[in-house]
């Protein structure tokens, strides 16, 4: 049964590794029942730099979630991100036999897993083949082919690639932490899992997720992804700028930023000021929570700058009907969502993955910050594609059909001349008798 099926997802962030295990109820909702996390100084903008780190991060935040769920933990369902993440649109066909059969899920299936054979730049590799639209026979702009009559299947997809280094630098930790990765999924297409709704993916919406180190961009539109990007750009560049600008330590401008930080200046009140303890024998340092701000909003506009050049790329600006949806720990920031909504003009709002989860051991993991990991969580049980469901269903009602249906054999011509010989004996045999037939 599905809902005692148990799927454990693992988000390996800039700024924090957790671990999430969970299953379905009889709701169809997912019910967490064990969450760990740990900091992750093993990695920089989603690429791992330091292996021991990144390993001992993982297994501490997996023994968290195996202690809490009671469980033990050995296959999981990775994250990637990281700027070396490329998208690009790659067309392709296939021909059939010329029958009358229709399209079968076998011949989309075998398109796609022509595509994932395609040439890419060296040292990356294919992690993500998402079908677009098809045309048979040269009607084009269909959804789903399955079922249609032709005899030329063709379709553009969206072909997402990954470095090869750092993909295998993520696998060489979850195996050294003990552990087999079951899937590796991008990381916005996980966070879309579990913030969108299937209304906001048909009318067309772009999800912003705005981690520590890098900012994760992905459009939809008809319910088919169309466009994915990974941004350099994070929180923790913010904090970064507050360091430098307000002349503080890290944790200081790590906690400024969480507490008192504004994405809109104008917001802040002037007159507001926030003393920070100063160093060894220093008088306390007073920040203005106006010029904090400030720093916040400059570099929350060049984030937003790139994600409008990004929606502007894809070409589905003026069909984004849903507008923005922002999540990840960015998310948190106050006044996020009117700086989208100001500078890009597109409606916005504060995505929470809380729509798919039932009952829950851990609160926390409604926050937008957890957004990866339950979509990660999420994947093990939906297809990205939502075809893919239907698919599977196809496959599984064929499956319970009559003999003939399962054995349907291909068209042979020599077929026809064996049948006819064997009508033609039947006769003789008929007309002159079996004794005086050679």
């Amino acid at each position: 049964m599905e809902n005692e099926k148990l799927i454990v997802g693992l988000d390996i962030g800039t700024t924090k590794i957790c671990a999430i295990v969970g299953r379905k109820n009889e709701y169809g909702k997912l019910e967490v029942l064990g969450m760990g996390k740990a900091v992750s100084d093993g990695v920089d903008r989603g690429v791992v730099t330091n292996i021991d780190k990144t390993v001992h991060a993982i297994q501490k935040a997996v023994d968290e979630a195996s202690e809490m769920a009671d469980v033990e933990i050995g296959e999981v369902i990775v994250g990637i991100a990281g700027q070396h993440i490329q998208s690009k649109i790659q067309s392709g066909s296939i021909m059939r036999p010329p029958t009358e059969d229709e399209i079968t899920v076998e011949d989309v299936r075998r398109l796609s897993s022509e595509m994932e054979n395609i040439l890419v730049p060296p040292g990356n590799r294919i992690i993500h083949v998402m079908p677009q639209a098809y045309t048979v026979d040269y009607e084009g702009g269909i959804k789903d082919p399955v079922g249609m009559s032709g005899s030329r299947l063709e379709a553009d997809f969206h072909i997402i690639t990954a470095q090869t280094t750092a993909i295998n630098n993520i696998n060489r930790c979850v195996r050294r932490a003990e552990l087999t990765s079951q899937q590796l999924i991008l990381e916005p297409l996980a966070s879309s899992l579990s913030v969108l709704s299937e209304e906001e993916k048909e009318a067309g919406v772009c999800l912003v997720d705005i981690g520590g180190g890098t900012t994760d961009v992905a459009i939809f539109y008809e319910n088919i992804i169309r466009h994915t990007a990974v941004i350099p750009l994070g929180g923790n560049i913010i904090t970064k700028d507050i360091k430098e600008g307000c002349m503080v330590m890290q944790n200081q401008a790590e906690l400024l930023k969480t507490r008192f930080g504004k994405a809109i200046a104008e917001e802040a009140n002037p007159n507001e000021i926030v003393s920070i303890p100063g160093l060894r024998n220093r008088p306390p340092k007073e920040i203005s929570i106006r010029n904090l701000a400030s720093i916040i909003q400059a570099r929350m506009e060049e984030i937003i700058e790139i994600v409008q050049n990004e929606i502007m790329q894809s070409g589905h600006y003026k069909k984004l009907a849903a507008g923005i949806v922002i999540t990840g720990g960015g998310a948190q920031l106050q006044f996020v969502s009117q700086l989208f909504e100001y500078l890009t003009g597109l409606d916005t709002r504060i995505g929470y993955p809380n729509e798919h989860l039932g009952k829950s051991v851990v609160e926390d993991v409604k926050s937008p910050m957890y957004a990866t990991s339950v979509g990660l969580v999420l994947a093990g049980f939906k297809a990205l594609d939502d075809r893919e469901e239907g698919y599977k269903k196809r496959v599984a009602n064929a499956g319970n059909g009559t003999a003939a249906k399962r054995e349907r054999k291909e068209f042979n011509p020599k077929d026809i001349f064996r049948e006819i010989g064997d009508k033609l004996k039947k006769i003789i045999h008929e007309d002159i008798g079996e004794d005086n037939y050679y």
